[in-house]
């Protein structure tokens, strides 16, 4: 599973069993976001938990960080054991709306930040995914 986490709302990505591609799942406020997962985890195998990492062009942490690192705490405390990993996010909006314009979506479905934030968030995961098969 992966989440692009927002201020407002948070996209959700998940992967098949096979862990070859991941796939959106939905997006949800962020206060709601813990129960969400708690509820996914529960119904569903989940071995891992994605963040997005927003950073700098430098590779240092970016602002945003300052709330996503309370919310992510939140969720851990809540996960107990849960695998929760950071892995970088750099480009993945410019990604998200460049994949929502190759695969013709409609100007008004592009200005949905909904479903930028899930696109986002199967970026992160695919990215993820492609890394880890990688490096074994």
């Amino acid at each position: 599973m992966s989440i692009d986490y927002g201020r407002k709302r948070c996209g959700i990505a998940v992967t098949d069993t096979l862990r070859i591609v991941a796939t959106g799942l939905t997006t949800v406020p962020t206060a709601q976001l813990v129960d969400f997962v708690k509820k996914y985890v529960l119904s569903e195998p989940v071995d891992a938990i994605i963040v997005g990492h927003p950073t700098t062009m430098r590779g240092e942490d970016s602002e945003s960080m300052r709330y996503i690192k309370p919310g992510i705490d939140r969720l851990r405390k809540e996960l107990g054991d849960m695998k929760i990993e950071f892995f970088d996010e750099r480009f993945t909006s410019v990604l998200a709306h460049r994949s929502m314009l190759d695969g013709g979506m409609k100007k008004m479905n592009r200005r949905d930040k909904a479903i930028v934030d899930e696109i986002s968030a199967t970026i992160i995961l695919n990215d993820y995914l492609q890394s880890k098969q990688y490096n074994q």
